[in-house]
This record gives C-alpha cells, sequence and structure tokens, in this order.
C-alpha cells in the first residue's frame, strides 16, 4: 500500500474502533444460540455492562496495536501486530453487535479510552521491539484473566455473551504467546502492577458509563 493508502486504512480502522461500525471477518461465536432468552431485566442488564467492558478492551486494543505498528522497527514484528490487530477488530464488531441484541450501548468514553491507550503504545513501541512485544505479551496475559473471569459472572444462560468471550479468550492466548515468541522481554513487576491497575479503573468505569 502507498503511505496514504495505509493512512486512510488506520484512520478507518481508528474511527471504527471509537464511533462504531466494526466489521468482522469471521462469523460471530454463539449466533446459534437463541438471543437472550431465560434472562431476565437485571440478567440483561448485567451482562451488557460485561460486554461493554469487554468492548472498551477491543477499543483500548486498536489503540494499541495501531500505535506500536506506527513505530514498530522490524516488518515481521508489523506484520504480526497487523495479523493480531485485525482479529481483535472482530472481538470489537462480536461485542459491538452484542450489545445492540441485549439493548445497550458501548462506553461513551470511548474516544478517551481510545487516545490514552495509543500513547501508551507509542510510548511501549518507542521503548523498542522487544519491550513494545512484552508490553503486548503482558496485555493480553491480563486481559486472558479478565475473560475467564467474565465467564464465571456472565448469566449461565446467557450463551451468546459466553461463546464470544470464550472465543476472545482464545485469540488473546495466541496473541501474547506470539508476542513472547517474537522476543518479547518479560516486564518489571512494578509495570505489571501499574497496567493491573489502570485496567481496574477502566474496567469499573465502562461497566456502567
Amino acid at each position: 500500500m502507498s503511505p496514504i493508502d495505509r493512512f486512510i486504512l488506520e484512520f478507518d480502522t481508528a474511527l471504527r474502533s471509537v464511533v462504531g461500525g466494526a466489521n468482522a471477518q469471521r462469523p460471530t461465536p454463539g449466533s446459534d444460540f437463541a438471543n437472550h432468552s431465560g434472562l431476565d431485566a437485571a440478567e440483561r442488564k448485567h451482562a451488557a455492562g460485561l460486554m461493554r467492558v469487554n468492548h472498551v478492551g477491543e477499543v483500548c486494543a486498536q489503540a494499541l496495536y495501531q500505535s506500536q505498528k506506527l513505530v514498530a522497527r522490524n516488518s515481521d514484528i508489523q506484520e504480526m501486530l497487523d495479523h493480531s490487530g485485525r482479529e481483535e477488530m472482530d472481538h470489537l464488531a462480536w461485542c459491538e453487535t452484542r450489545l445492540q441484541e441485549l439493548g445497550s450501548h458501548t462506553s461513551y468514553l470511548n474516544p478517551l479510552w481510545y487516545a490514552g491507550s495509543f500513547a501508551i503504545g507509542l510510548a511501549a513501541g518507542l521503548a523498542g521491539d522487544k519491550w513494545s512485544l512484552g508490553f503486548v505479551a503482558e496485555t493480553e496475559k491480563q486481559v486472558e484473566n479478565h475473560l475467564e473471569s467474565h465467564l464465571e459472572k456472565l448469566p449461565k444462560e446467557d450463551q451468546r455473551s459466553r461463546a464470544i468471550v470464550d472465543q476472545m479468550r482464545m485469540d488473546e492466548i495466541a496473541h501474547g504467546q506470539a508476542a513472547k515468541n517474537a522476543g518479547g522481554a518479560n516486564l518489571p513487576e512494578t509495570i505489571q502492577k501499574i497496567m493491573h491497575a489502570m485496567s481496574k479503573v477502566m474496567t469499573t468505569t465502562a461497566y456502567k458509563i
């Protein structure tokens, strides 16, 4: 692609991440299950809150992958980040669709989440490829744990949401492993704790707003 074509593509990705309208390349998991059969109003609201958190996580993922691609020094690493980013776009679309089915909305703070994550990803990328990849690996590990907790928290009857979250979890494991295999360094424990604290703020806020 020419630089202008790449810019247009990346701008479109950013816009779809923040405003909505993401397109998935893969079918939505759990589409064979009933929409929200057996869920009462409180359970639908709770499921929507969890799926909104997951959607915000994917908004952040798009920003992280886009910013890290910009400053990656190795073309193979750029390709790996691009591939993972495309699968994360599937997640974004799946979560957005599920929120619509549950009669809810995406986070009103998506522009803030995107901007903050883009800045963090840029800083990680500028630190060097091994630290950028290490940041990806640690992020995906924390996301994996977060998604596992959602599988425990989602109503058992909400098989559509559970199928989406489970597929996302498997993809995140693969993305994290790919980053490690590409040479990602283990981040200092202090950085890991800061990332966890920031994630806690995001998930608590996104559940409601």
